[in-house]
């Protein structure tokens, strides 16, 4: 079926914008964070610095007449905010880092939820605050998956088997109630590994597999195309048994 201009265009311009909107996007962000920065914080610190300058400017210099008070303070302010603007920027930047430190301490990690226990009883704030905590918890908290090993699970259904990855042993109410030793499973997706299903089935019925995550994920993210070298089957083993007959019925025709 031969295709149009239109069907054509769209199809490429829509792979070309799929390559290219995750490095916008990603551009587009941090340079949102930095503008955020700046904008409500940098500018801030630039102008307590430039009045701090403009006093210490009028005692060392002596100045007495309000006119030449004020033409300095705004030599100095200009001056501040055209050629020193990144130094309250970078403040900013150290001001962050330092809460930051402060928030992973004994006592940070203690103040501060107490700080967001009172945030989310405020009137309105309450409606905004936890959503957007979300949105950065989700952009910006490190997360640490460990993954115990790589196994291979019968799922969705029986004579189906799943690539997954071993978490953790099952909830214990599971353990209890089934008297059964469970493992929990993460089964990727493809090509999309970050999402997937978390199934917990009996130890038994699970078989570890010699690979790694790294080869795990590879494996999924590519479909089933990238394989680790030791875990290649035999082309020929893997076949068909219809091309078999057909490559015989062909030599013998030959």
């Amino acid at each position: 079926m031969k295709k149009t201009f239109t069907g054509d265009f769209r199809h490429f311009f829509i792979r070309g914008l799929a390559a290219v909107l995750p490095t916008v996007a990603t551009i587009a962000i941090i340079v949102w964070v930095f503008t955020l920065i700046q904008d409500y914080c940098g500018i801030y610190i630039n102008n307590a610095a430039a009045h701090l300058t403009t006093i210490l400017w009028v005692r060392l210099a002596h100045l007495t007449d309000q006119a030449d008070i004020s033409q300095a303070r705004a030599m100095i302010f200009d001056f501040w905010h055209e050629k020193l603007f990144w130094v309250g920027f970078l403040l900013a930047i150290v001001g962050v880092y330092i809460f930051g430190r402060f928030l992973a301490s004994f006592l940070g990690q203690p103040v501060w939820r107490v700080i967001e226990r009172t945030l989310i009883r405020l009137p309105v704030i309450k409606q905004i605050y936890p959503s957007a905590k979300q949105v950065t918890d989700f952009l910006l908290v490190e997360r640490k998956l460990e993954f115990s090993s790589v196994v291979a699970v019968e799922y969705p259904c029986k004579g189906i088997w799943s690539l997954g990855l071993a978490t953790n042993p099952g909830i214990r109410t599971l353990h209890d109630a089934l008297h059964e030793d469970l493992i929990t499973v993460f089964i990727p997706s493809s090509p999309t590994p970050v999402t997937g299903y978390t199934i917990t089935v009996g130890r038994d019925k699970v078989i570890d597999l010699p690979m790694s995550i790294d080869e795990a994920l590879r494996f999924t993210i590519s479909g089933g195309v990238i394989q680790p070298g030791h875990q290649v089957v035999e082309k020929e083993l893997s076949e068909p048994k219809g091309l078999f007959r057909r490559k015989d019925s062909l030599q013998e025709d030959a």
